[in-house]
């Protein structure tokens, strides 16, 4: 990606310190000073050893989770300075989630499940629904709007939540091992959809995976060790 035509960041991160109280040994540093710039519309994976910290990271620059030091602005926004309620109109108007479960409400048809971020950002009832069955459609799904989770595959059902995390044309998208519970095959299609789709919204996608092949697509792949990115 020409990151020249796209110089506004949309992710910074400036001297990120998180610790976690760990027994006899007292704390132990998840993120050691880390610094991050992403561009608006760049695709960056995260990689990195179990436990080195790649979902506390993604859930501090989320705002979901507190930084002990350091600040993180999102579309030039900081997140540190915003109250709780405001947090959360924000992520619903301008972030996306996707994680290795797909989180979908059981007793919530497709439709309805993938219309609810927009019922909650305020739309209509009507034009949620045609939203949501417009990317749906996009996702291979039209034929399953009517289903419940326990109705679709599990290729199906994390096409279903990628299309809830979109469903608002967020400006970045936060996705945490998203295909780490599908196979092979599924698992490649739900990442070229997924990755499609934020090309063509022009969003930021953050991605955390082990999976090197899912990693080596994006725009740039970073390592978390020692509590920075390398």
């Amino acid at each position: 990606m020409a990151l020249e035509n796209n110089p506004i960041p949309s992710v910074v991160a400036n001297t990120l310190i998180k610790c976690y109280p760990h027994g006899q040994a007292g704390e132990v540093n998840v993120l050691n000073g880390l610094d991050l710039i992403i561009h608006q519309g760049e695709q960056v994976a995260i990689t990195g050893a179990s436990g080195s910290g790649k979902s506390t990271l993604l859930q501090i620059l989320a705002g979901l989770e507190r930084t002990d030091s350091g600040t993180v602005s999102l579309l030039e926004q900081s997140m540190h300075q915003m109250k709780d309620q405001d947090l959360a109109r924000f992520r619903n108007h301008h972030l996306g989630f996707v994680y290795q479960f797909h989180h979908l409400i059981d007793d919530f048809t497709a439709l309805e499940n993938v219309a609810l971020p927009a019922r909650i950002k305020g739309l209509t009832t009507a034009t949620a629904n045609d939203q949501a069955i417009a990317i749906l459609t996009q996702m291979g799904l039209s034929d399953r709007l009517s289903h419940f989770p326990w109705q679709l595959s599990g290729g199906e059902r994390q096409r279903c939540a990628i299309a809830r995390a979109l469903i608002n044309r967020p400006k970045i998208i936060f996705a945490d091992e998203p295909t780490g519970n599908l196979d092979q095959e599924s698992a490649q299609q739900v990442s070229d959809l997924m990755m499609s789709l934020c090309r063509s919204n022009a969003a930021t996608l953050i991605l955390v995976t082990h999976n090197p092949q899912l990693a080596s697509q994006t725009d740039r792949q970073l390592t978390l060790v020692g509590g920075t990115l390398q």
